[in-house]
């Protein structure tokens, strides 16, 4: 039975509008961006299918292009609206903390650089250049490694913090292994960006370490 004979109340569209986004599962966000099914499928349950076969949205979204496109039914059109759709929200979030109040809670950047830096398969290293009131200047992601581990240089980070006028920074970067915990070498690291932006007065707020849907924060740890 096709979702127009489904009540009106359960079609994914009418739904959202009626309760609102957060009402809707999975697979009913996923079946109004696919907009139509299969023969003898609805758009929910080519929703479901693609979610069990995926094991979950997220691997879903970050699936490579000629995989998604070779499931049945799905394509190099509808790849590209998921893909849109998750820049979407990374860009929202993103805007949303570049015109908020001061970042003065760890909480305030977890969502954003979790939704920025977790699905990298590589390690990236990242610094949020703040003002003098800790408001957002500048996101940029600075280094990039291997699956083990980014090179970070203090140098340029104090050029680029100099580059933006700011007064404080928040590193954040991510473990590709999906595990949060921060290492040692992380720790060492964050010491030495800590001394050299001291010398030129500008104050390290936080590092966040990014793992599978998980925020760690130095701060909330005790380590700055």
């Amino acid at each position: 039975m096709s979702i127009s004979h489904w009540p009106v109340s359960e079609r994914p569209r009418e739904k959202l509008l009626s309760r609102g986004p957060t009402a809707l599962s999975d697979a009913e966000l996923l079946a109004i961006f696919l907009r139509t099914g299969v023969k003898g499928k609805t758009a929910v349950d080519v929703a479901r299918e693609l979610l069990n076969e995926y094991g979950g949205l997220r691997p879903l979204l970050e699936a490579e292009t000629d995989r998604f496109c070779a499931i049945h039914g799905m394509g190099i059109a509808k790849y590209v609206l998921l893909q849109a759709a998750l820049e979407i929200g990374r860009r929202h979030l993103r805007e949303t903390i570049q015109r908020g109040d001061a970042l003065n809670n760890p909480e305030d950047t977890r969502r954003f650089v979790i939704a920025s830096l977790r699905h990298y398969p590589h390690e990236v290293f990242a610094c949020l250049f703040l003002d003098n009131r800790h408001r957002l200047i500048r996101y940029e992601e600075m280094f990039r490694g291997t699956i083990d581990g980014a090179s970070v240089h203090p140098r340029e980070v104090v050029k680029r913090a100099l580059f933006h006028n700011a007064s404080a920074v928040i590193f954040a970067h991510n473990h590709p292994s999906g595990v949060a915990e921060p290492s040692q070498a992380d720790r060492r690291i964050t010491e030495r960006l800590r001394e050299a932006l001291t010398l030129v007065d500008i104050r390290v707020l936080d590092h966040l370490v990014v793992g599978d849907g998980d925020g760690v924060s130095f701060a909330e740890r005790g380590f700055l």
